[in-house]
């Protein structure tokens, strides 16, 4: 290791649903999250970009505010896609907490997601 570098915090998480596949990298920054590249407000089609934000309205935002969020998604269609997107992003932050904030914040946000939808 470089002197006087310290380690990034980070995580990689990934979500499948059907041939789809969602690879989420999650890194301590400033609360961006990008799909492919491009912020989470242009994912297409329009009317599924509310359940990408699911996990994310269901927490409360400083939980993930601290946060930053890059996904890359390839297969499956567009539904396909969304949904791994989704699960790729709820993982990320449950991961990120579990190694880098503390076990019971982890618990917390793993109890919500799951009570809401088993496959987050």
């Amino acid at each position: 290791m470089v002197k006087g570098k310290t380690p990034v915090e980070s995580v990689q998480t990934f979500g499948r649903k059907r041939t789809a596949t969602a690879v989420a990298h999650c890194i301590r920054g400033r609360g961006l999250i990008k799909v492919n590249g491009s912020p989470i407000d242009l994912v297409n089609p329009p009317l599924l970009r509310d359940k990408i934000r699911e996990p994310l309205h269901l927490l409360t935002k400083d939980r993930y505010s601290n946060i930053d969020i890059r996904v890359r998604v390839r297969g499956g269609g567009y539904v396909s896609q969304i949904y791994a997107i989704r699960q790729a992003i709820a993982k990320g932050i449950v991961a990120f907490h579990q190694k880098y904030v503390d076990e019971a914040s982890k618990r917390e946000i793993k109890q919500v997601l799951l009570q809401y939808d088993r496959t987050l």
